[in-house]
């Protein structure tokens, strides 16, 4: 099976349980100075990424945590595989934006990687629009980059640097997956597929088991299957 945003085929979600209790967060076995690390990879067509990179933003509220935000490709993952002819279609199309974040990344700093990404994923999975040329360019304009960046979206300028940041991704956490990939103190794992995208204490919750089975020596995986698609908060 290909492995698509629809959780990769082969992976689901990373079911941490929840309480009722929406109580302050206290973990006296860290100190209070301490922060986690993470990585967070996306494509920025990936309805599941789009959801895991909100309920990252929540964390960021309740949480001691240092993100950085990489690109990864469905478009690359899936090189070489038998697929759907309309889903091929959307891949061949699907290079274009994670080339423009790669260009961006490099010619204006890594700062301009997340507001881009939000910029095109508001239009791709709130306001739905297919065109992806459009796309680029509206969201270029609302980060303030040049226009002339779009130019890199149909040709290969930027592919070496799109495989090497999409390949560290894999070589950190395999190649069963598909997006998003997170890595938690350099512990990397597909996921968490999460709908929808959970605020405040409960996100942070959340994260917390991340860190603790990223701490787990020999922790893998904890599956489910998914029973509803993305729900997005177009309240944002």
């Amino acid at each position: 099976m290909h492995r698509d945003w629809m959780g990769a085929m082969t992976a689901s979600t990373a079911s941490v349980s929840d309480t009722s209790d929406d109580t302050a967060h206290d973990d006296t076995s860290r100190d209070d100075t301490s922060r986690d690390a993470a990585e967070f990879w996306f494509d920025p067509l990936c309805p599941w990424a789009w959801m895991t990179s909100r309920w990252i933003m929540e964390v960021e509220k309740v949480r001691p945590i240092d993100v950085t935000w990489s690109v990864m490709s469905l478009s690359v993952l899936n090189e070489g595989r038998d697929l759907p002819e309309d889903y091929r279609a959307m891949l061949d199309n699907g290079w274009g934006p994670v080339r423009v974040v790669i260009a961006a990344a490099k010619e204006h700093g890594r700062d301009v990687v997340k507001p881009l990404y939000d910029a095109m994923g508001e239009r791709i999975h709130h306001q739905g629009m297919q065109d992806l040329t459009a796309v680029v360019e509206q969201a270029l304009a609302e980060v303030g980059l040049p226009a002339e960046l779009a130019d890199v979206a149909s040709g290969d300028s930027v592919d070496d640097e799109l495989r090497a940041s999409h390949a560290r991704a894999m070589e950190l956490v395999g190649d069963d997956v598909g997006t998003p990939v997170i890595a938690v103190n350099d512990v990397a794992f597909f996921g968490p597929v999460v709908t929808p995208a959970p605020k405040g204490e409960a996100a942070g919750r959340l994260w917390d088991g991340c860190v603790l089975v990223a701490g787990t020596e020999g922790f893998f995986e904890l599956k489910r299957t998914r029973t509803v698609g993305p729900i997005f908060d177009t309240t944002d």
